[in-house]
């Protein structure tokens, strides 16, 4: 039988409690346990000394005789000093997801499209500028020739 240490939920609708028990890995998670050997109640301050009340003796005794526990309940036991726990790396843990990735691409593509708007506008004006110094000139050019002919 594989035996496993493990959160059974209690409480009520959004108000968790959660009780830590030893089990058989393969019974439903709020159903039948060999023995409790701790709580945990999330909605206490992680601080606070009554979050996770674990008896030691008692998870030394199932820990020695196979008993697995859970990721959560390992971190638990870390904490407690019970039972040490290896560091897990997850190098894509701060990496955006696909869609994330491409609203960033099609905003960075708006952005320079954007800016080339812009750019284009100030040199609009600037070649209209030099376009309306231009027309005076045609135009006195083109009245002399009229003059002439």
């Amino acid at each position: 039988m594989a035996i496993s240490l493990r959160l059974s939920r209690g409480g009520a609708k959004k108000r968790p409690y959660y009780r830590v028990v030893v089990a058989n890995s393969r019974s439903p998670r709020d159903g039948k346990y060999l023995e409790q050997v701790g709580i945990y109640n999330p909605l206490l301050p992680k601080g606070d000394e009554g979050r996770v009340k674990l008896n030691e003796d008692r998870v030394r005794y199932w820990l020695g005789v196979g008993a697995q526990p859970t990721d959560r309940v390992a971190r638990f036991l870390d904490a407690a000093g019970i039972k040490e726990r290896a560091a897990t790396s997850n190098p894509k843990k701060g990496e955006p997801g696909e869609k994330a990735k491409e609203r960033a691409e099609e905003k960075a593509a708006k952005l320079a499209e954007a800016e080339e708007a812009a750019k284009a506008a100030t040199e609009a004006p600037a070649a209209e500028e030099a376009a309306e110094a231009e027309a005076p000139a045609a135009e006195e050019a083109a009245a002399e020739e009229q003059a002439e002919g």
